[in-house]
């Protein structure tokens, strides 16, 4: 099993779109995949309380107030962390966690909040003997926008692997209403997006 945990020291960087992202697009390679929102927002097992019947299926962990078991044969975890964790909590999270994603958005304040949890993430044990991997992922990217150049240059300046840039469009949102992300629907109007979570994907499936 592969567990990977989707976490900010910020909310509203994208986190959930990114765990659910994760998740669907590792279910519809077939692999048996549970998405664990410890997020007391609970906006992911919301997102599968949505999901339609005729999706590729992911099994919901409430793992809102303690993280619980995984079920037999899960291949993925996808954890959906809260934000402003400290460092016990930090430490539990990586404990059951082979990788860090962490996602951030253009905005000095994001990049704030990111730089502190990273800071959280660098007194782990795990992660400084290298044991714990952390990539970050560039989120709602508009193209030559200063936003957009100025996020680039802060993401080498972390020197941390960049494992996914996505443009912010409209689509994700349209369909998290239906508990759906861009891997559940084929054809020509979610292939960009479905292009830019590639080599992140391929990472967790093990393929990269």
């Amino acid at each position: 099993m592969i567990r990977i945990l989707v976490g900010n020291g910020k909310g509203g960087v994208g986190k959930s779109t990114i765990a659910t992202g994760l998740a669907a697009a590792l279910a519809a390679r077939r692999r048996v995949t549970a998405l664990a929102d410890a997020d007391r927002q609970r906006s992911s097992l919301g997102w599968l309380e949505r999901r339609p019947a005729s999706a590729a299926p992911i099994r919901a962990l409430d793992w809102t107030r303690k993280l619980g078991a995984v079920p037999p044969g899960v291949e993925r975890l996808v954890v959906d962390a809260p934000a402003n964790l400290d460092g016990s909590e930090i430490e539990d999270l990586l404990d059951e966690s082979d990788l860090v994603v962490v996602p951030v958005q253009p905005s000095l304040f994001d990049q704030a909040g990111t730089e502190r949890f990273l800071g959280k993430l660098g007194k782990q044990k795990s992660v400084r003997k290298g044991r714990k991997a952390v990539v970050l992922v560039l989120n709602r990217l508009r193209p030559r926008a200063r936003a957009t150049v100025r996020l680039d240059a802060y993401a080498r300046s972390l020197e941390l692997p960049v494992a996914a840039r996505l443009a912010d469009r409209a689509i994700y949102e349209e369909l998290a209403a239906q508990g759906l992300a861009v891997f559940d629907l084929a054809g020509a109007r979610t292939a960009p997006a479905r292009a830019e979570w590639a080599q992140l994907v391929d990472l967790l499936d093990g393929s990269a």
